[in-house]
Formats: structure tokens, C-alpha cells, sequence
């Protein structure tokens, strides 16, 4: 008999830990800079601009170990070059002339060394230009390499972090905002927020809180044709941080890094699953679809579409490296955005999206629909033909009409003009293939990022239409925390923002396992194990990571916690 479960917890079974006779690694996360400035100050916002917001480029060098020595006696020289003002944030930069991955240099660091952060931008022509600068911190001006684009992004330690419990508001965006600049377009902070803030959050959540995001102390920038290593001071006497402590803690910090980076392949070990629960199992996950069907088709209400979610629970033998993991969705990545966020004492949150939440680049402001799924043909012909049937399915194109339209919707409230081109195409990736289109507008003020941000999330794509029907039939009907799953993940800058959606995605545990999290829309017509299929298709990316034993695959559907 299956037992309808109660809300999940990351926590590993007791009494299936028991059975199995399984110790789980006890790892002692260490903090890089436990007095590390929390910009949203509590609660209590400062609102004056920073007296300082600066750059500082060195001369290029040859590889990350020079690059590293440069940079420390950079931040040494910064000890006797005290600021007069009382808040600031200082970047320095070492150009590197070779081109190493973020993605290999944050695996060269201590998996015990946190918060950390990594963020992979998707192959795309809306991706803005980063300027090249000479040694002397002015930009140079030689031609086509004057300009070089920003690949991907891997962080240590925080410069100054920006959490809170309450859901994610305009001041909390203006003092992220406040350590931002124009002038410096590589001072960034990188991170997520829930994808419902008036949720309870789960053990496994807590970490992260509402949203939590980092200006990185330590940074590698991987380009196109090269590399840089970075590393950010900040400081604010209101928010009782002093210059003196911000070094200090950048030293602390810039000792424990590693600067021997060696390039690491994709083919991961597969890690041994002796325990996996799907919340909802097959049984409950019918009846919520039966649910929803029945809502959807009801005359009183107004219910569209809904987005449900499951959430499966992993638990291995030996403990997941989610950077591993990472570097082995970066095979099928190349239209998608990877990213990494872990904050102090607490799981670290992946994923692989395809989804964009929006791209803005001063007043252009850029979004997609991305709605409807099939798998991808084994030959030429079997792709096109699943192709042709995606393109012509009228449950798919009701259930992608009313992504798009929305969005449109949305932008128009917020942008002086609105562009919708393609309007419908197939997005082919690796393992799955998409409805498409994408969505140009023009801000009236660069403030209204804000707006956009907040009109934007969450779409219909990750929770449905109405959204306030949608999300309420959600919480009522999900047994499980989605936390980040399906919420905004990207960074914030002075002249551009990115944020991807984060779905296919997966929150691996300190010693137990995984959590991985798919969803599906629930529209007119929909079918409940063929939705059941689609979450398969979704979460196979990670599940082929792993090696399941002969006795789970007989069994794991049975029994829920």
C-alpha cells in the first residue's frame, strides 16, 4: 500500500540509513570569511551611494601561478593605500594569456572552501561584449580584439552577500544594485531566489534563504581567447565592515587558493543509488493531475494551465561531487546555461537550463517561451518527424500560446515597445526539443529592471495561468519543497543583468545523495503517465550520471517518504 507522503525534508531516512548500514561523510564546511557583510544590512538599508566603486587591471600574465602572484602583492599594496571614504568596493585583475576554464579552476579549490559560485552563460548573440583592458586599467582600442566575450564565471568567498527570509524587494534590489557600477562591468553578484517566497522553507533550503546572492571575493573569468583571475574587496562602515577587515578577510582567503589548474574530462564516476524516492510517486502523482484536469475544465474557475513538479530523492554510496556532475552536463550544454550556487553550511544548487528569464543590456531587454517537450530522434528523419509532430500538436501549441502570450502581456507593461520574432520554432537541444519564440522589448528607465524581473517570475512555463491560481493549487498540492527549483538564477550587474530559469536542476547533498526536481504543464488534454514520461526525459540528464543497483530498480517506485 502507498502512503500519501507528508512535506519532504533532505534529511536521509532514518530507518532506511539503518537498513542499509550506510555512514555518511561528515564534512566540516569551511566558511572562507565568516564575518563576511551582509548588504542588505538586516533589514536596515543604507541608502547612500558607495563612496568608492573602482577596478584596477594589472598587467597581463602568462599563466594563473604569476597571475596569483601579481594579485597578492596587488592586495598587499592595498594595506598602505587606505581610502578615505567609508564604503567602497575595489576590484583588482590579472589578465591571463592563457585560456583556462572557470569550471576546471574552481574544481582545482577545496570542496570544503565556501560560499561558492559558477555560472556558464548560454551560446547566444544577445550575450553582450566584455571590454578588453590594457595593463594600465584603461580599455584598449586594437580592433576586433578590443572586445572578448565573457564565457563563464567561478567564485570563492563573498565579498559582500545579500540574504534575507523575506521575499526578494526593491530595496533589497537597490542595495545589490548600490555595489554596482557602469564603470566596472565585471563587478557582478551572482545568485537565485525561490521560486515562491511565501512558502515555507525546508531544512534543505535554509542556507539560501528567500534569495541569496555574492560579489565573489576570489573570481576566475574564463574569455573566449584567454582568462583573468580577480579578486573584490568591499567595505561599509554602516554595515560595521571596516577597509582593514575586508583585506584581511581577502587574505584569509586568497591562502587558500589553489593556482595549479589542470584540465579535468567530462566522464565522471557513476555514483552507486541504493535508495531513490520519487514525491509524488506514480499513484499520487495521477491523482494531482486528475486534479488539475479537473479544475482546468471547471466553469468555476479560471485555471488555464499549471506547472506540477516532482521532486526525486537520491541516495548514494559514496558522496556526489556537483561540480563532477557540472562538468559533465557541459557536454550537452552548449545551448543551455549551466550554473553553481552554494552558500555557507548548505547543499549546493545546480543546474543545466535551457530557459532564459531575461537578458538586459541597459534599456534592451530580452525574453523567450519556451513550452512543450519530445526526446530527440535517433536519425535525421525520426527528429524531423518528431519535430513536425511537436510543431502540429494542439495540446502543445495551447500550452506554449498561453507562455507566450503572457510574456508579451508582461513586457508590454513594462517596455515602451515590444517585439514577439520567431514567433513559434523549434529549440533543438541535446537530449529533448522545445516550442520557441523569443521576445524583444525597450525599457522606459534602466530602474525598471526591478519591474521586469518581478512581472516576469514566475512564468507561466514553471507555474502556470492565472499565476496566483496556479501557485496556490501548488502549494496545496506539492508535498515538497521546490526552494530554487524553477526560480530566477543568474547575476546582477552595472550595465547588463542575466537570469536563466532554474529548471533541470538538482540540489546535492553534504554527504546524502541528491535532490532532483523536474515539472510539467498541466493544460486541456494533458495525460497524466505522459506527463510521468516527460519528468523522466527531464531528470535523465543527472539519473544517467548515476548506476543503480539491480534490487532498486525493481523496488524504488514502492515506497515514499
Amino acid at each position: 500500500m502507498e502512503i500519501e507522503p507528508m512535506k519532504s525534508s533532505f534529511s536521509p531516512p532514518t530507518a532506511i540509513a539503518r537498513q542499509y548500514s550506510v555512514n555518511f561523510p561528515n564534512h566540516k564546511y569551511q566558511e572562507l570569511n565568516l564575518s563576511s557583510m551582509n548588504g542588505c544590512g538586516g533589514g536596515n538599508y543604507p541608502r547612500s551611494p558607495l563612496g568608492v566603486i573602482e577596478t584596477r587591471t594589472l598587467p597581463t600574465a602568462p599563466t594563473p601561478l604569476l597571475a596569483a602572484d601579481r594579485l597578492n602583492s596587488a592586495i598587499f599594496g592595498l594595506k598602505s593605500d587606505s581610502p578615505a571614504e567609508d564604503s567602497g568596493i575595489i576590484r583588482i585583475e590579472v589578465p591571463i594569456e592563457e585560456k583556462v576554464e572557470a569550471l576546471d579552476w574552481l574544481r582545482a579549490q577545496s570542496d570544503t572552501l565556501l560560499p561558492r559560485c559558477y555560472f556558464s552563460g548560454r551560446d547566444s548573440g544577445d550575450t553582450a561584449l566584455i571590454q578588453n583592458r590594457n595593463g594600465d586599467g584603461h580599455a584598449s582600442s586594437n580592433g576586433h580584439d578590443s572586445q572578448q566575450k565573457l564565457l563563464s564565471v567561478a567564485g570563492l568567498g563573498s565579498a559582500v552577500s545579500f540574504r534575507h527570509l523575506h521575499p526578494f524587494s526593491l530595496d533589497d534590489w537597490r542595495s545589490i544594485k548600490r555595489f554596482l557600477s557602469k564603470k566596472c562591468p565585471l563587478i557582478r553578484a551572482y545568485g537565485a531566489m525561490r521560486f515562491d517566497a511565501r512558502s515555507d522553507i525546508a531544512p534543505e533550503w535554509q542556507g539560501f534563504g528567500s534569495f541569496y546572492f555574492m560579489v565573489p571575493q576570489v573570481e576566475f573569468d574564463e574569455f573566449k581567447g584567454n582568462s583573468m583571475l580577480a579578486a573584490t574587496i568591499a567595505w561599509d562602515k554602516r554595515l560595521s565592515r571596516t577597509y582593514e577587515q575586508a583585506i584581511a578577510s581577502l587574505e584569509a582567503t586568497m591562502l587558500q587558493v589553489s593556482s595549479l589548474v589542470r584540465r579535468l574530462n567530462g566522464n565522471s564516476s557513476r555514483a552507486k543509488v541504493f535508495h531513490q524516492t520519487h514525491v509524488p510517486n506514480k499513484l499520487s502523482w495521477d491523482k494531482s493531475v486528475k486534479r488539475a484536469l479537473d479544475l482546468i475544465s471547471s466553469k468555476n474557475s479560471t485555471l488555464v494551465k499549471v506547472v506540477l513538479a516532482r521532486s526525486s530523492r537520491v541516495l548514494t554510496m559514496v558522496e556526489i561531487d556537483p561540480l563532477e556532475w557540472l562538468t559533465s552536463l557541459q557536454v550537452e550544454g552548449d545551448n543551455a546555461y549551466q550554473f553553481c550556487l552554494q552558500p555557507p553550511e548548505s547543499s549546493a544548487f545546480i543546474g543545466n537550463t535551457p530557459e532564459r528569464l531575461f537578458y538586459r543590456n541597459r534599456l534592451n531587454v530580452y525574453s523567450e517561451a519556451l513550452a512543450g517537450t519530445r526526446a530527440r530522434g535517433g536519425t535525421e528523419s525520426l527528429d524531423l518527424q518528431i519535430g513536425n509532430d511537436l510543431l502540429s500538436s494542439a495540446k502543445d501549441h495551447h500550452e506554449f500560446a498561453v507562455v507566450r502570450e503572457c510574456i508579451r502581456r508582461k513586457f508590454e507593461t513594462v517596455c515602451s515597445s515590444t517585439v514577439v520574432e520567431p514567433s513559434k520554432v523549434l529549440r533543438k537541444l541535446p537530449r529533448v526539443q522545445h516550442l520557441y519564440a523569443k521576445l524583444t522589448g525597450t525599457l522606459q528607465k534602466e530602474d525598471d529592471e526591478f519591474k521586469i524581473l518581478s512581472s516576469l517570475h514566475p512564468t507561466p512555463a514553471v507555474c502556470g495561468l492565472p499565476t496566483e491560481e496556479a501557485r496556490i493549487l501548488i502549494s496545496e498540492t506539492e508535498k515538497f519543497d521546490r526552494g530554487m527549483y524553477a526560480g530566477p538564477v543568474g547575476w546582477f550587474g552595472g550595465a547588463e543583468s542575466e537570469f536563466a530559469v532554474g529548471i533541470r536542476s538538482a540540489l546535492v547533498g553534504k554527504g546524502v545523495g541528491a535532490l532532483l526536481y523536474a515539472g510539467t504543464g498541466i493544460v486541456e488534454g494533458s495525460n497524466s503517465s505522459l506527463e510521468w514520461q516527460e519528468l523522466e526525459l527531464k531528470t535523465s540528464q543527472f539519473t544517467k550520471l548515476m548506476k543503480f543497483e539491480a534490487p532498486l530498480l525493481a523496488t524504488r517506485e514502492r515506497i515514499e517518504l
